[in-house]
């Protein structure tokens, strides 16, 4: 089931500011099944701070730029060439995340102005999200593009903790809280530079799927729940 206007899944905050609630995974690939109807919002996005797992963020988004997220994609390129196509734009704060909670505030701003602040400073990158719904929950899956290019991460959000969920069959390993695959690390540590690492690494140790968040569901290669 997928969302019928095809907006962002966000997870429900406090005005001024609250907590978000999410689970993340690794995934080599996404099913087409999953997002061949569904239109990706394009976003770019560049941290001012990221110290600590505290972050500032300024994102731009467009759902009208079709773009395929190859390794030699220049998020700034992008948007000289898109500026007038991006057309939400907002200015967020971020704690650290701990047991798939975090802090987050944010404020929407003009988008040529969020275009401007991105071109003149921070650290960015750029991805296409696609919004779901899969199965009961709304999940965010992200392809990444130039350094961070081919990751590709899952995240399944609510308004509460994320407990008892079902895991899709496409996600490899559980990367909740490890810091590495945050947004804001990956926009000064991109993923190219220790993917190499992290493989050898999930080849040794096999996948991980936190116990902390009640009974783990998985979907088999049929789409059967075990």
């Amino acid at each position: 089931m997928h969302e019928d206007d095809g907006t962002e899944i966000s997870a429900n905050t406090t005005p001024g500011g609250g907590f978000q609630y999410e689970r993340r995974f690794f995934c080599q690939d996404i099913p087409q099944e999953i997002v061949q109807n569904e239109v990706p919002h394009l976003i770019v996005q560049s941290y001012y701070v990221h110290s600590n797992n505290y972050a500032l963020r300024v994102r731009v988004k467009s759902d009208s730029i079709s773009m395929k997220m190859t390794s030699d994609l220049d998020p700034l390129e992008v948007l000289r060439k898109h500026r007038d196509d991006f057309r939400s734009a907002t200015v967020s704060v971020k704690g650290p995340s701990v047991g798939g909670t975090r802090y987050e505030a944010e404020q929407m701003i003009d988008p040529q102005y969020g275009v401007e602040l991105i071109l003149r400073g921070g650290d960015v990158l750029i991805k296409n999200r696609y919004s779901v719904w899969i199965g009961e929950d709304g999940w965010n899956l992200d392809i990444f593009g130039g350094n961070n290019a081919p990751l590709v991460i899952a995240e399944a959000l609510r308004a509460t903790p994320v407990t008892n969920l079902v895991i899709p069959r496409f996600c490899i390993t559980e990367i909740t809280d490890e810091h590495r695959f945050s947004n804001d690390d990956l926009s000064w540590n991109p993923y190219s530079s220790w993917a190499q690492q992290f493989n050898e690494e999930l080849a040794a140790r096999g996948p991980e799927f936190q116990q902390l968040f009640g009974h783990n569901r998985f979907e088999n290669i049929n789409g059967d729940i075990e």
